[in-house]
């Protein structure tokens, strides 16, 4: 089985999260081998017509890229990272953790768990107050 279907469900679930005012921050890690990219951070930012974008940081050993992007070419962008190098995609809401992971088999899953964050983004939270979400 693969995991783009899986995927696609926590595409869904960032999507949802943002909608709901939820949204903390995602995080693509844990790496195959020992590669030249470390991290890739995705955090909403607010244009200034009152519309959201996307902020991509991509952190590598020796330097960091930024990338903005609309919500649906992200999480595209996001997909191209999976299994390439990355085996995890982290989603933190004030609900709670959701974590896609893909394993040797090629099988994605997702696991719920507590959330780590209190409050939404700081982003989230303008967006809510503009009545943007």
């Amino acid at each position: 089985m693969s995991y783009e279907p899986i995927f696609a469900l926590f595409c869904e679930r960032v999507k949802e999260s943002i909608q709901a005012g939820t949204f903390a921050k995602l995080t693509l890690a844990k790496t195959i081998g020992d590669t030249e990219i470390k991290n890739i951070y995705f955090r909403l930012v607010l244009n200034e017509d009152n519309t959201y974008s996307i902020s991509l940081t991509t952190r590598y050993k020796t330097e960091e890229l930024e990338s903005i992007h609309p919500l649906d070419e992200a999480l595209l962008v996001l997909g191209t990272y999976i299994k390439n190098p990355f085996l995890t995609a982290l989603l933190f809401t004030t609900v709670n953790d959701v974590t896609f992971k893909v394993n040797k088999k090629n099988a994605g899953s997702i696991v719920e768990q507590e959330p780590t964050f209190k409050n939404a983004s700081p982003v989230m939270l303008e967006m809510i107050e503009k009545g943007i979400v």
